[in-house]
């Protein structure tokens, strides 16, 4: 969700390419730059060489503009693009950038803010305006290179998106990094960059720049159950005289413990459903739109799905059907994630799942933001929904 005006919670900092760290579960974005709506200002606090500022959809070589779409630009050789990335924004901007000749800078912001010695996540979506047509001689692909600098000038992080490719239709690329911040932090420097020459092509949008931050889980240990030990059975000796047996002492049974309930596994539970069934609607869903947010394609396996309130912490709070089922009910949205995951196989090969808002918080639309980890890859899934509209994310089965 936007906030009105031109809100620059900018996050940024990236250390080369990593793997995801381990034992992380990562805050909701407190720090995120979209871009706002409308006429906003430029928030570039340093001199730009080689691109300028203009206002439209259509900027030209070394401009860049922050608009809400594109139309027909350049004969129509870029996207049409009727929205920005931002979920639930309405006349959200993007950033939209027309290489200039020679490359060079094309934002320079100055951050504040961040924790000192803290794992970050950096997350940003980027899109190749160009189409794949014939009428460049060369194909000239976007080639970004991030920096966040110390002010005297040292690299704290970096990534490099490599080439951004050509494709028939608009579709948003995430790119994520994984950092730690300096052991002490003021004011830093983000500089981004298009490493590839203007001319015909090497035009792109970004939009919705986000950081999280790194809570390492730490594991409960594990309470271990001593061994009861069955006392032996004493007997006595027999006499010389007399044949007799000394009677048997009554041996105590070993009592049986029976295992605690694990509180992990009962709160993320496999979501299981009998194969190609889906329950008929409840009426929450038959009399509200089930707008589709996002189809999601995946090999067999088991997907983890967390979903946190997304920017303020106002009382938000859902229910989530799965394949029509009441599966969790008046869940208040926070920066702890309400988790689930679902099995998908030939057996089960289509999920749908649909959220629900029960009120609107204190800051309406109800929002949130849907973290999902498939076999092979991860998503982040803005959501808003209404009381008139719920929300619905699909997962099929992918046929190789």
């Amino acid at each position: 969700m936007k906030k009105p005006g031109f809100i620059l919670l900018f996050l940024f900092l990236a250390f080369e390419l990593k793997a995801q760290p381990g034992g992380c579960i990562f805050k909701p974005s407190r720090f995120t730059i979209h871009f706002g709506s409308g006429n906003v200002r430029d928030p570039n606090s340093g001199v730009l060489t080689n691109y300028k500022r203009v206002y439209g959809y259509c900027p030209t070589d070394g401009h860049f503009a922050f608009a809400s779409f594109t139309s027909e630009c350049f004969h129509d050789d870029w996207h049409t693009i009727t929205a920005d990335h931002t979920a639930g924004d309405n006349n959200g901007n993007m950033l939209l950038v027309n290489a200039a000749p020679y490359g060079g800078v094309f934002l320079d912001i100055a951050i504040t803010g961040l924790k000192s010695n803290t794992t970050y996540e950096l997350g940003l979506w980027v899109m190749n305006l160009c189409r794949p047509t014939r009428k460049c001689p060369s194909i000239l692909l976007p080639s970004l290179n991030i920096r966040l600098l110390t002010p005297d000038g040292k690299t704290v992080a970096s990534i490099v998106t490599k080439d951004l490719p050509r494709v028939p239709e608009p579709v948003w690329g995430q790119h994520l990094a994984y950092f730690t911040t300096p052991a002490s932090t003021s004011t830093l420097r983000l500089i981004m960059a298009d490493n590839a020459p203007g001319g015909c092509g090497n035009d792109f949008a970004l939009d919705d720049i986000t950081f999280r931050e790194c809570v390492k889980v730490i594991p409960k240990p594990v309470a271990t159950q001593k061994k009861q030990v069955t006392p032996k059975r004493v007997t006595t000796p027999k006499p010389v005289a007399k044949v007799t047996t000394a009677p048997k002492k009554k041996v105590q049974s070993t009592p049986v413990i029976k295992p605690k309930p694990d509180p992990i596994t009962k709160q993320i539970e496999i979501v299981k459903h009998p194969p190609g069934i889906i329950a008929p609607p409840p009426l929450v869903l038959k009399n509200r739109e089930n707008a589709l947010v996002k189809k999601i394609e995946t090999g067999a396996g088991v997907i983890q799905i967390n979903c946190y309130d997304n920017g303020d912490i106002d009382g938000d709070t859902i229910s989530i059907y799965h394949n029509n089922k009441l599966i969790r009910s008046h869940m208040r949205l926070s920066e702890k994630p309400i988790s689930l995951t679902i099995e998908i196989n030939e057996s089960a090969p289509h999920h749908e799942l649909i959220m629900v808002a029960e009120n609107l918080g204190s800051i309406p639309p109800n929002t949130s933001v849907m973290a999902i980890t498939t076999p092979g890859n991860r998503y982040e899934v803005f959501i808003s929904s209404t009381k008139q509209k719920n929300a619905k994310v699909e997962f099929d089965l992918k046929k190789f």
